[in-house]
């Protein structure tokens, strides 16, 4: 008994030891009214103002090298600390797998008779949307390199084995970072950051590789919460509340919540603690929108959970839809094809990627704190702006084909509901694509546009107007969205393909009116010339249009002002960089101008089915273009036309969201002006210009600013020489909005 004692008392004299020797550096901190930051024995204590003036806490430890949150805890203004966790670990796990370009962007290489060299190939994979690097050993003929092997994918727990912490303040945050992180192949540091004005804590890996063509995923979360009195809320896909109060076994694997919303929230002690991963920066491009489970609980004994954010390991198609045997059938095997594209994030060597999870401590019940939570995305809706409408492009719904198979039109689509509680006006369909028949040139095609366009008709209402697009790959290159003013009859075929002999450019025929038939790009361009249409190429330099619009810089269809630009997706996701779709897209944007401005990016959706339970909103981003009001379908959508091609309209990802921007001014002297509100805390702010040739910008830091905040820019800047200049908002959270290019 005695010599157990002795042992026992010797443990804990260890254990205390090894938190003791707390060493953190706080030069780079600096004191200020809600936002500090102290060490009390073995332990570093935050405590900061949150968004309704409540006080909140956290606090850090190293026991034996492992960084500890030693507790979180809220209070409401000078009431009692409500205890949120008590000795908890961070917990991540890296999974990643192989990059490889896709058979989809080869084909145009090998079109453009680019030859695959080691250079273009290591160019080009980073832009893959077609590689699905967990799933073994792939579907021949998708990507280059195959089979998969399963000694590629490498899935392992990270560890930490820190010697101290470094503390700094920033702006209206504190960062706190602890060194000797590392998950197999990355390696890095932990980091937590608070924002004065925010309930959010921010837990983090910021880590590079050096491996090439790395893919990978990651779980977040903090484990050894206790279930004792806790309960886990969350809204299920169909918004009913669930709960679950650890009553069950105890848990292998995470497991993953298909809850609304990416949210779930931990009720203990008369306050929440709410988890939650990034709100778009998280999601990397699909096909669909299927709720896959992106937050998680896993109870590891008796005594302790954990709570987190992940991204599973695979993709699961939608519902199959279809009356008929034949479109049941091919939707489901649409849907069941989803599984080849699963692209993970890109780790290009060298680069710092951020694995992010969000907390939010609150001391009131779950349901308030749900409320609080979803402010930060408007509850998923895309906000109303007076004098603007909301507009997706880019869906590949197979209207017509569903329709023809109900037998009817006065059917309500899956999508349609989906499209109204996101607060879109204005939605641009892309039928023709892989559904109905696109290269026919004759009636067959014909008929199906009437449906198609008496579908959009008769679903359009006073503030959501359905425009019947079409996404051809015929004659300018690459894939390309066609915008017209009205519903329009026309055909196309892709050369050396004529068409039936003598068919003419445009003919009278009963039932349609006027119909167009193109066959070279000289005439496809006179038809947007003739009915005052648009066109912009979609997913430029990925897919099926790799290597344009870059290789048709020169065409004359290129340089028409009915060129409009390019498509502007999230793809892919590359979480080193603070922007969404970085180099891809705004590398575009501003090459294009370079080129032959004015040229402009335009949100796109580029996903087929949706239903009312699948997770869209993290997963798209939206144009509001400048309107009075939405079109009624039969007056046509001219004023649509007109206020895209004259860049009155800025892409968000709808949690920043730009007032009355412009330039003012005359000569040399001149001043940008925009009001913007936003509700992360904000990143940066930043004025893009170019002389033709070289792009450069002003940052303008906004650590200083406060979430939820409406802020008036005026940015005086030089004009001599430059060419053109646009602006741009984005957050902490890697969300934001970009105005188009305003010539100078």
């Amino acid at each position: 008994m005695y010599l157990r004692r002795i042992l026992s008392l010797t443990a804990a004299c260890a254990a205390m030891a090894a938190g003791q020797s707390l060493n953190c550096d706080l030069s780079a901190y600096k004191p200020q009214a809600g936002l500090q930051a102290q060490l009390r024995g073995n332990t570093l204590e935050v405590t900061w103002d949150g968004e309704r003036h409540e006080q909140l806490r956290a606090a850090f430890t190293i026991v034996n090298g492992q960084p500890v949150v030693q507790n979180l805890a809220a209070r409401k203004n000078g009431g009692a600390w409500i205890a949120l966790g008590a000795n908890l670990t961070p917990e991540f796990e890296i999974t990643s797998g192989v990059r490889r370009l896709s058979q989809q962007q080869i084909n145009p290489l090998q079109d453009l008779k680019i030859e695959l060299t080691p250079e273009v190939i290591e160019r080009e994979k980073w832009n893959a949307f077609w590689d699905a690097p967990l799933m073994v050993p792939g579907r021949p003929g998708t990507n280059i390199g195959l089979p998969r092997r399963p000694e590629e994918i490498r899935k392992v727990w990270a560890k930490v084995q820190a010697s101290g912490c470094a503390v700094k303040t920033d702006g209206a945050r504190i960062e706190i970072v602890f060194s000797g992180w590392e998950a197999g192949i990355f390696a890095g540091t932990l980091q937590y950051t608070v924002y004065r004005g925010s309930n959010l804590l921010r837990q983090e890996a910021v880590a590079k590789t050096n491996e090439p063509s790395v893919a990978y995923k990651y779980v977040s979360g903090l484990k050894g919460f206790s279930p004792a009195g806790a309960t886990l809320v969350w809204r299920d896909t169909a918004r009913g509340w669930q709960h679950y109060g650890f009553g069950g076994s105890v848990n292998r694997d995470p497991v993953g919540l298909r809850a609304r919303n990416r949210l779930a929230i931990l009720e203990s002690n008369g306050g929440s603690l709410a988890f939650l991963p990034p709100s778009h920066k998280f999601f990397f491009s699909r096909e669909i929108e299927t709720n896959l489970g992106y937050v998680y609980y896993r109870k590891d004994s008796e005594t302790s959970i954990a709570l987190g954010a992940l991204q599973p390991d695979r993709e699961t198609g939608y519902k199959p839809s279809g009356i008929s045997d034949a479109e049941w059938t091919k939707s489901s095997n649409e849907s069941r094809g989803e599984l080849n594209n699963f692209a993970l994030y890109n780790a290009p060597p060298g680069t710092l990627q951020r694995m992010a999870v969000y907390f939010y401590l609150s001391p009131e019940d779950g349901r308030s704190t749900q409320q609080n939570v979803m402010a930060y995305t408007h509850d998923d809706v895309y906000k109303p702006l007076p004098g603007y409408q909301v507009m997706v492009s880019h869906f590949h719904f197979h209207l017509n084909e569903h329709l023809t198979d109900e037998g009817s039109m006065d059917v309500e689509p899956s999508w349609l509901p989906v499209f109204r509680s996101l607060g879109i006006n204005l939605a641009i369909l892309a039928d023709f694509h892989s559904d109905s028949h696109p290269q026919d040139t004759g009636a067959i095609r014909l008929n199906e546009q009437k449906v198609y366009f008496e579908g959009c008709r008769r679903f359009s209402d006073r503030d959501l107007l359905l425009i019947p697009g079409e996404e051809p790959d015929a004659n300018f290159g690459g894939h390309y969205m066609f915008l017209f003013p009205k519903p329009l009859y026309y055909t196309h075929v892709k050369l050396p393909a004529k068409g039936p002999e003598g068919q003419p450019f445009t003919e009278n025929l009963p039932r349609f009116g006027t119909v167009y038939h193109t066959s070279d790009a000289a005439n496809e361009l006179d038809l947007l010339k003739k009915e005052n249409g648009l066109v912009w190429q979609t997913h430029p330099r990925t897919k099926g249009s790799t290597g344009y619009p870059d290789v048709s810089k020169d065409k004359s269809f290129f340089l028409s002002d009915r060129f409009l630009g390019g498509s502007f997706q999230s793809l892919p996701v590359d979480l080193s960089e603070p922007r969404l779709c970085e180099k891809r897209c705004l590398g575009l944007l501003d090459d294009m101008n370079n080129w032959a401005g004015p040229k402009f990016m335009l949100a796109e959706g580029d996903t087929y089915m949706k239903f009312p339970d699948d997770e869209t909103y993290p997963q798209l981003v939206v144009n509001y273009v400048k309107l009075d009001r939405v079109p009624k379908f039969d007056e046509g959508w001219t004023p649509v036309v007109k206020a895209l091609r004259a860049g009155d309209y800025f892409v968000t990802s709808g949690e920043v969201l730009l007032h009355n921007s412009k330039v003012e001014g005359t000569g040399a002297k001149r001043t940008y002006n925009a009001e913007v509100e936003w509700t992360f805390p904000p990143e940066f702010a930043e004025l893009v210009w170019s002389d033709g040739k070289t792009v450069d910008r002003q940052i303008i830091r906004l650590n200083e600013l406060a979430p939820f905040t409406t802020h008036k820019f005026q940015i005086p800047f030089d004009a001599t020489g430059k060419k053109w200049v646009r602006f741009a908002v984005w957050d902490s959270a890697g969300n934001g909005a970009f105005t188009q290019p305003s010539p100078l």
